[in-house]
């Protein structure tokens, strides 16, 4: 059975986390998907999911020269793989399982805002100011993913410790 403080599906999400306030503020900007819903928050999946998207059409439309493949391969692994790894935080088979799988997904997610640091400087792209928007979502989704794991951390259950065997003196 589910912990429902770890059940992302129906409706709960680690965006609840963070605050309502957060998450309406990004669906206002220009950048937010549009995807009808009644809920009143804003799901991570789908997040996730528009970042990858996004990342996709980066690497897509990067120089090929030597660096670009490189960059552009290492900024799609990272970039896409936090959308699959929150899939597999939702099917977590115990809150340590949970835990770590959060941790996966905020790691690539600061790898992958880096290699977006670089690809602007270089730059790679023919238009580099435009991925402003994709780093400050990049940077949303690292704290919001930064806070979840301090909750999820905090509500973890104190480990009793194991007894110790007595041992008769020789």
């Amino acid at each position: 059975m589910k912990d429902p403080k770890y059940d992302l599906e129906g409706g709960g999400s680690i965006c609840t986390a963070v605050g309502a306030r957060l998450v309406r503020a990004w669906a206002w900007t220009s950048h937010a998907p549009t995807v009808e819903t009644k809920q009143t928050h804003y799901h991570l999946e789908e997040r996730l999911m528009e970042f990858s998207v996004r990342v996709i059409r980066v690497t897509e439309s990067m120089h090929r020269s030597p660096a670009g493949t490189y960059v552009a391969d290492q900024l799609l692994r990272s970039g896409t793989s936090p959308y699959g790894h929150h899939g597999e935080a939702e099917g977590a088979e115990s809150r340590d399982d949970f835990i770590h799988k959060l941790k996966v997904c905020y790691k690539e997610l600061r790898e992958a805002r880096r290699w977006l640091r670089l690809v602007q400087r270089t730059p790679l792209v023919a238009k580099p100011e435009l991925l402003e928007v994709l780093l400050t979502e990049a940077g949303e989704l690292v704290r919001i993913f930064a806070a979840s794991l301090r909750t999820a951390e905090n509500n973890r259950p104190v480990k009793k410790p194991l007894p110790t065997s007595r041992r008769a003196s020789p």
